[in-house]
């Protein structure tokens, strides 16, 4: 059976500024399309940076216009593709960190970060997750970096049958040891893959260690980006056996 064509984009985004950043998802898409990738994830609030003081001035509605031209791209590509941005939710008196799905027929739907860290509690309201996603027969769950730090989210996208725990982050070199033992861990654990999308730059004040990563259902690392900067990481394979490569990507400033 062959296996989708999956990539993370290590996108180093302008904190505020999201005119730019959608033009920046845009080369990301194009980069990726140029690969045949059928499913593109990018970071923890990538199209305004990771901002949680901001986060009710940037906040959107479901159906922002702001990203109508990466839904009318990812319809073009044939490419299932996830964004981030804060969610506006009548529902809350604060915003969600949510992950826009931009499906390949045009459909959008969303998954919102469960866990928030200490620091987000003031600023994010926690919110429900969301469903798996199925590409070709194979299953993917996502996550929003602190959702992994919490062992039964990973294990409830297993028991939930998903193939791939996909989750958009911020990591930092400090932290990149430990989390990427975590996300590691979970592969390893699981008998499940796991792609990881880290920031290509600093952001809200943090410093990304790029690094993003995939590791097999066996917990071997088949391939990540070598260190920050803007780069596409690509993994596909067939009959469970995963190959995957990095590569730069050419932003124009």
């Amino acid at each position: 059976m062959k296996l989708p064509v999956l990539a993370a984009a290590q996108c180093a985004v302008h904190d505020g500024d999201l005119a730019r950043n959608v033009e920046r998802h845009l080369c990301f898409m194009q980069a990726a399309h140029r690969h045949d990738v059928q499913f593109l994830v990018f970071p923890e609030l990538s199209l305004t940076g990771y901002l949680p003081s901001q986060s009710g001035a940037f906040a959107q509605d479901l159906d922002t216009p702001l990203i109508a031209p990466l839904r009318s791209y990812a319809r073009e590509a044939r490419m299932t593709t996830v964004i981030g941005l804060p969610l506006r939710s009548a529902a809350h008196d604060k915003p969600l960190i949510a992950a826009f799905v931009l499906h390949p027929e045009g459909a959008l739907s969303v998954y919102t970060k469960v866990h928030l860290h200490a620091g987000e509690e003031p600023h994010f309201a926690p919110g429900n997750g969301g469903d798996l996603l199925n590409l070709c027969d194979t299953r993917l769950a996502l996550s929003v970096c602190a959702d992994f730090s919490q062992p039964s989210h990973a294990a409830a996208a297993a028991r939930a049958g998903a193939d791939v725990y996909v989750s958009s982050v911020l990591i930092s070199e400090r932290g990149y040891p430990a989390d990427s033992a975590i996300l590691q861990g979970y592969s390893q654990s699981h008998e499940m893959a796991v792609l990881m999308a880290n920031h290509g730059g600093p952001t809200g004040g943090w410093t990304s260690a790029g690094r993003s990563a995939f590791w097999d259902q066996n917990g071997e690392l088949v391939a990540s980006t070598a260190g920050a900067g803007n780069q596409l990481l690509v993994v596909t394979g067939s009959h469970g056996k995963w190959t995957g490569f990095a590569t730069a990507v050419a932003i124009p400033e």
